[in-house]
């Protein structure tokens, strides 16, 4: 019996849903909610029973978009950090870019699919999913997949379009050299906090929050990001990665 923690914000489909599934007999649905902060709550409640309870759920179904703060991909990343490879399967109609950022940036690479709504609602559709991803593997529709590739090289070839209007401008004045209070003063804004909380933002979208660096560090990469025109990102060692055009991560001196 798959154990299952169904995510998706729409009642009726969500009902629908649970109904198909239980009837194949092979699925005992364990808790249903509309929001990605409810699911996180419920398998940090009861996540670590270990089987014990019949409430840790096997595997989680969700939607992509969510009602709340958390979108699906987002729920699963901080589901998974608590409980690593937890399988989790996404469904979606949503073609927004800011989606497939998030699934590239939630590093989600085995135990998973990812596919269109439209094309797998019916649960025998559904459960071959989802047994595949209690068994490690992973699979992504092939649209999504395209759209992944897209959006990888778009981000690739321009920084800047992931950063709002005045986050770009901010961040160009950053790889000038100017100060928070320069930069404030320049945008018309009396509080240089402004600026510390866009630079954060900044460094967020471009992946350099993600390490233990100081606001000087983060602000030289800004720099050679806006530069070099390619978004990189930095290993252990200090390395400037950027991604070749088969997706692998090489040195940027090389490039």
């Amino acid at each position: 019996m798959i154990l299952l923690l169904l995510v998706e914000d729409n009642l009726r489909l969500r009902q629908a849903l649970k109904t198909g599934l239980e009837s194949t007999g092979m699925v005992k649905v364990v808790y249903d909610c509309e929001l990605g902060e409810e699911a996180l709550d419920y398998c940090l409640k009861n996540g670590n029973t270990k089987g014990r309870s019949g409430s840790d759920p096997m595997v989680i179904l969700l939607d992509v978009q969510l009602a709340g703060e958390l979108n699906g991909i987002k729920a699963a990343a901080a589901i998974r950090r608590e409980f690593p490879r937890l399988p989790v399967v996404f469904y979606s109609i949503q073609d927004d870019d800011r989606y497939f950022r998030d699934f590239r940036k939630a590093g989600i690479l085995t135990h998973y699919a990812y596919v269109r709504k439209s094309n797998y609602l019916l649960p025998a559709m559904i459960l071959p999913l989802l047994k595949d991803a209690i068994s490690g593997r992973s699979f992504i529709d092939p649209e999504i997949e395209t759209r992944l590739q897209e959006v990888r090289y778009k981000d690739e070839q321009d920084p800047m379009a992931l950063l709002e209007p005045n986050e770009q401008a901010v961040a160009r004045m950053l790889a000038a050299g100017l100060t928070n209070e320069q930069i404030a003063a320049r945008m018309g804004f009396r509080d240089k906090r402004t600026i510390s909380r866009t630079n954060g933002q900044i460094y967020a979208a471009w992946g350099l929050s993600d390490t233990n660096t100081d606001e000087k560090v983060a602000r030289t990469r800004v720099s050679l990001i806006i530069h070099s025109r390619r978004l990189l990102m930095w290993d252990e060692t200090g390395q400037a990665l950027f991604q070749d055009e088969r997706g692998k991560w090489i040195p940027w001196q090389e490039s």
